[in-house]
Parts: C-alpha cells; structure tokens; sequence
C-alpha cells in the first residue's frame, strides 16, 4: 500500500479519448429558457459498482475525488489528481468507525471485503444540484444528503462535489455520493447491506430516496429563498401533460457539442444533428409552444379580470353619483319647505278641497233651471189661451 501523501508516478488507467475543447462562449438556449421558464432541475440516479462490468471501487473514487489511490488487489495506481473541476470530496462515516475517514483504507477495505468475480463492490447516487444556491449551499446539501445515506443503512459515504463540464451545459453542477454495500463498523466493514439488492425491496427504497432528495433540495431552495422547486415524479405522475425527453447517451452528447462548435464558427445557428437530439429539440419547441399559449392565455385572463374590476369600480362611481343627487334633492326639497313653500297646494289636496265646495254652492242654481223647465208648458197654454175642448 502507497503511503499517504506520496504522489503517484504511475497511471494504470486514464479517462478515454482526448479532453475537450473548451467550447465558445456562446450556448444553445432552449425555447423554454429565451421565454424565462427556467427552473431548477430534479436528478437522482442510483448505480453500481460491480466487477463483472471490470470496474473498481478504488478506481472509481479516485476519478470523483481526483485524487491518487492504489488498488492493493490488483496493484494498479489510478492518478487522478491532475483533473479539474472537483469543487469539494468528503467521507461521512457511522460513529465509531473512525478508520473510515482514510480514503485509500475505506475502499481498499470494500475491494478486499468481496470475493465473488462478480460482486458489487460500492454503490453511486449521482445528483443534480441546483444552479440557483451557491457553492456554500450546495456542499451543505450534498454532506446532509450524505449524512441521510449514512444513517439508513450505515455505510461509510464518500462525497465528491463537481462543477459544469466546460464542454457542456454551465449550470449543471453535480455530486458523485459513492458508498460501502457493507455495514461501516469500528473494526472495519460489517453485514452486506441488502435493500438495493432484493428486487421486492429495490424499487421501494429508491423511491423512498428520489422523494427525501426532492424535500432536501426545496427545503435548501426555500432556506435561499428561491422560488424554483422540484418534484421526484414523472410528469405522467404529476397530472402534467408534458413529453420528456429522451436519454441523449454520451456518444450522441459528445456529436451535438462537436456540431455546436462547428456551426457556431460558421456563423450558422445551432440546431441539432443526431436523431436523438432532434427528438428533443422538437420536443423542447413544442413545450415552448405551449409556453407561450399559456402565457397568453394567462394576459386574457388578467385583461378579462382587468375590465371586470373597471366595470365594477364604474357601477359603483355611478351609484354612488345617483344616490348623492338624491341626497341633494331631499336637502333641497327640506329647505325651501322651513322658508314658506307650504303655501303653495299640494297636488294632491287641490282636487278635493277646491272643486268639492264649488259642486255644493251650484246646486240652487240647478234646481231653479229644474223647475222652470217644469213650468214652461204652464206659461206656454196661457198664451195660448184656455184649452175648450176641440177634442170632444
């Protein structure tokens, strides 16, 4: 076993094919993000560690904390200590197993604890962290993280914190939680831990990880007072009628970056060239669609809402005006009453108590054309003289 601090001189395995070229300034916005819809992004992916796939639990940690670890069971040195863009690497360890903390011991100890050819020697949770918080917050969130795998099912976690790739999205800062499959104890690793092992408790335990991940990172969102949450389900289970994406693959990534470049040198706008990439991108312009018509369906609300509330305040300014006239002219009508308007006949008094003695005081009269009429025929025969009977 190397000593620690002593540099490693030997490579035995190195990342394949050749370091990127850091790529221009410019990137390829989505529609949803030139319409201001960006928001923080979910991911949790948990992974393996097995030999049967020729991989090394030390080899593996060496590339995430970037640093230089030999593999006491085959003998290889895996130097990893002259890559960049590992911000922070941490071990959290059960209390009492101290001995864990020694990196080069920790994973030595997991290699040198399985004999199978096929066994899986430690187990990866690789997570999203949020480009909202800072790198304060998001080392504070990784560690609780860490801490919560340590306390169920008490591994000893080993925690590397990376930045953006200069080749690719610059927000997508990361972590690599890489842990023991055994019980970590004060005299090294105990019990092989079977909850991701057994298919009938696998899926339960994932899930039940992927929704205490979500409650970490928007509890760490609403402690920095950002309003971007996120949600362990798929959108089928969120009730959201949204396409996802699909898995672009290292390969397909590694073309569409290729192309970004070139197309961006050429002046060209950047749009993709695997089928793969062209599914998302089709897919991404059409949630940008959607985007859109919500939005606008959102400013006709407001707009309705908007003239609903004018209307309303005008019915009221006109009600209010009405009921105001009518105040001034009851005032009115009171004053000139106090100043002598009494005298002046009421409408409706005028008919009866004026029209009612006049009727009264014409009836003499009316009966004295009565009895005129009743005695003209009287006047009239003595004019005419005696009636002698030319009748008989």
């Amino acid at each position: 076993m190397r000593a620690a601090g002593i540099p490693c001189t030997h490579v035995a395995m190195r990342q394949r094919g050749l370091r990127p070229t850091p790529r221009p300034a410019q990137r390829r916005w989505t529609t949803l993000e030139k319409a201001g819809a960006a928001m923080a992004i979910y991911h949790l992916a948990v992974k393996s560690v097995s030999r049967s796939t020729g991989r090394s639990a030390v080899a593996a940690v060496a590339y995430r904390a970037g640093v230089c670890l030999e593999n006491e069971r085959d003998g290889l040195v895996h130097d990893y200590t002259r890559r960049g863009g590992v911000e922070d690497a941490f071990i959290v360890a059960p209390e009492g197993a101290e001995w864990a903390q020694d990196r080069s011991a920790l994973w030595n100890a997991a290699e040198a604890a399985e004999k199978r050819k096929d066994a899986k020697v430690a187990r990866e949770y690789e997570l999203g962290l949020p480009a909202e918080l800072d790198a304060g917050q998001r080392r504070d969130l990784v560690r609780a993280f860490a801490e919560d795998i340590r306390d169920r099912y008490g591994v000893a976690v080993d925690a590397a914190i990376h930045a953006p790739h200069d080749y690719g999205d610059d927000r997508n800062h990361h972590a690599h939680v890489m842990t023991t499959t055994r019980v970590a104890e004060a005299d090294g690793l105990g019990a092989k831990t079977r909850q991701l092992d057994v298919r009938t408790t696998a899926s339960v335990e994932v899930e039940a990880i992927r929704e205490r991940w979500a409650g970490m990172v928007n509890d760490a969102l609403e402690l920095a007072q950002v309003p971007e949450r996120v949600d362990h389900r798929s959108y089928e289970r969120q009730g959201l009628d949204i396409e996802p994406t699909v898995k672009m693959g290292h390969a397909s990534a590694a073309i569409e970056r290729r192309a970004e470049r070139e197309q961006i040198a050429a002046g060209e706008e950047p749009h993709a060239v695997t089928p793969r990439g062209q599914v998302n991108e089709a897919i991404m312009e059409k949630r940008g669609l959607g985007f859109y018509i919500e939005r606008g369906q959102e400013r006709i609300r407001e707009w309705s809402h908007q003239l609903r509330e004018r209307a309303e305040l005008t019915m009221q300014g006109m009600s209010s005006l009405v009921q105001g006239a009518a105040r001034a002219m009851r005032s009115g009508l009171q004053t000139s009453s106090e100043g002598g308007f009494e005298a002046v006949p009421a409408l409706d008094q005028s008919p009866q108590r004026d029209q009612m003695p006049a009727i009264e005081l014409d009836q003499p009269g009316q009966r004295g054309r009565d009895r005129q009429r009743e005695q003209e025929p009287d006047r009239q025969r003595g004019r005419d003289g005696p009636d002698i009977g030319f009748g008989r």
